[in-house]
């Protein structure tokens, strides 16, 4: 009798694979990080095949650490970074280009000449999104339009396109071409209200349909292991990252909300089976689908750089050795020192949508030094996450009286101890980090039968720690308006 459920977790920065038994707890994982590609400003590639492989490796790794064989595993499921795009050959599964990555900026030429023919939330009704450089459509586009013959490729039905899920599926259980709800919410060409893709978006963004894979249900069958040491492992969910941290949150009732915090920073909030469209500059997308039951829908603010900062300041400044010194460089200093930093590295995203602004530190005097730098480095989170609730709390009408958090930052006492001050609301981290890829592996529990329904799952949320906010009023709201100055800063920097 298998007794356990392992998970996938392909993310922008490393590819992790962790088995959890049935309460929730890690029983084996291993990680192995995969090359950033930065070939000109703006862009981000990564190379799929190094992420197959070390899919591949983190598999064999942990199998072996734990000494597991595929009786151990009732089944898999996979988690992965979203919007992330990648064209391959349907015959020999060859990638035509490196995988372009969510954060990149390119296909920005596309987006004046749509936005012209019905503005910037032409689309919005349809897919919850707005036109942005941050969904796959586009990206499949300029694939199809600068690779050398990629597009005649595709007319003739030679090509697929997935995010980094369908990617990884078609290798892992020999050539399925299959993808989720979720996934397909983020590319801007499937209908939300028919779950199915679009043809005038396809039109639209001259895309063949032959490209796109089937729509499945978060929580279903998509195949099983073909190969490796859990060759035969049925594979039965499928999330893109977000919606899997809600799920292994537990976050199945309309107005709950968790906030992820890892290479962005991405807050959901359940709202059930309504969908509610934004006026605040969030995204309306797919919650999860567990089987045939109705699908659920989200709000979503999505921040592009939040852990990115401190890499950032790690591997460009050389400020920090490791990404874990940024909490003890900014306990070194009480404050910011008046010292603000706006991450716009790829533009905006939520609440602003601004394709065209630019990173900027501001404030800056001769009293500032790199403590000041590295605290103001954590706080642009947290201030970017309070913009992102207040726009929630206005679309949803519900107030939120407590965050819930996820993701590699939230080991840092210091940034959620401000998150809490100027959210002023209560701030948790749940017992289990690893929400993420638990969230996969409870899709993929649902669907075999290993967890028999919801209650299941909540049963084995926990909170580890709670901060309380304790800043007084009157400084919260003077950096907050201090913050909201320095946004403005960063807009425009960028010519049309």
């Amino acid at each position: 009798m298998p007794r356990y459920l392992g998970a996938i977790d392909q993310g922008t920065t490393s590819t992790r694979f962790i088995v959890f038994n049935r309460d929730g707890s890690v029983v084996a994982s291993a990680q192995r990080e995969h090359d950033q590609l930065y070939p000109r400003p703006g862009w981000v590639e990564h190379d799929p095949r190094q992420i197959l492989a070390r899919t591949l490796e983190v598999i064999h790794l942990a199998c072996a650490s734990a000494n597991l064989s595929p009786s151990d595993i009732a089944s898999i499921g996979i988690t992965n970074q979203r919007e992330t795009t990648v064209v391959w050959d349907r015959h020999t599964g060859q990638p035509v280009s490196n995988a372009i990555v969510w954060q990149d900026t390119r296909v920005s030429e596309y987006l004046a000449a749509f936005a012209a023919e019905g503005g910037k939330n032409r689309f919005q009704q349809k897919t919850g999104l707005p036109l942005a450089t941050y969904f796959s459509g586009l990206k499949i586009r300029w694939i199809l339009d600068h690779v050398e013959g990629a597009r005649d490729r595709a007319e003739r039905g030679d090509l697929l396109f997935g995010n980094i899920d369908a990617y990884l599926l078609f290798h892992l259980a020999g050539g399925i071409h299959k993808t989720d709800v979720t996934n397909a919410s983020r590319t801007q060409l499937m209908d939300l209200e028919t779950l199915a893709w679009d043809e005038e978006l396809l039109r639209l963004f001259t895309i063949p349909a032959s490209m796109m894979p089937a729509i499945q249900s978060s929580s279903s069958h998509f195949g099983s292991m073909a190969d490796g040491p859990l060759k035969g492992v049925p594979i039965g969910g499928i999330l893109g990252d977000q919606h899997a941290a809600l799920v292994g949150q537990t976050c199945f009732h309309p107005g709950q909300v968790k906030n992820t915090y890892g290479t962005g920073c991405f807050l959901l909030m359940n709202t059930g089976e309504k969908k509610v469209m934004s006026n605040n500059g969030l995204l309306t997308t797919i919650a999860y689908r567990f089987g045939d039951e109705p699908v659920h829908y989200a709000l979503e603010g999505s921040i592009a750089i939040a852990g990115a900062l401190v890499q950032w300041v790690r591997d460009n400044l050389g400020m920090i050795q490791r990404s874990e010194e940024i909490e003890s460089l900014a306990a070194s200093v009480d404050n910011n020192g008046d010292v603000y930093i706006v991450p716009a590295f790829s533009g905006l995203y939520a609440p602003y949508w601004k394709d065209n602004a630019r990173g900027i530190i501001v404030g800056l005097t001769r009293f500032a030094n790199k403590g000041h730098i590295a605290r103001a480095v954590l706080e642009a989170t947290a201030f970017q996450t309070r913009e992102v609730v207040e726009a929630m709390e206005a679309d949803s009408g519900i107030v939120l009286d407590q965050l819930r958090t996820d993701g590699g930052m939230v080991s840092n006492d210091l940034l959620m101890q401000f998150q809490a001050d100027i959210l002023n609301r209560p701030v948790s981290r749940p017992f289990m980090p690893e929400t993420t890829a638990l969230g996969a592996a409870y899709a993929a529990g649902l669907s075999c039968g290993f967890y028999l329904d919801l209650s299941d799952l909540s049963s084995n949320w926990s909170v580890d720690k709670t901060w309380l906010p304790g800043m007084h009023g009157e400084n919260r709201d003077r950096i907050y308006k201090r913050w909201k100055k320095a946004v403005t800063r960063s807009f425009d920097w960028v010519d049309e």
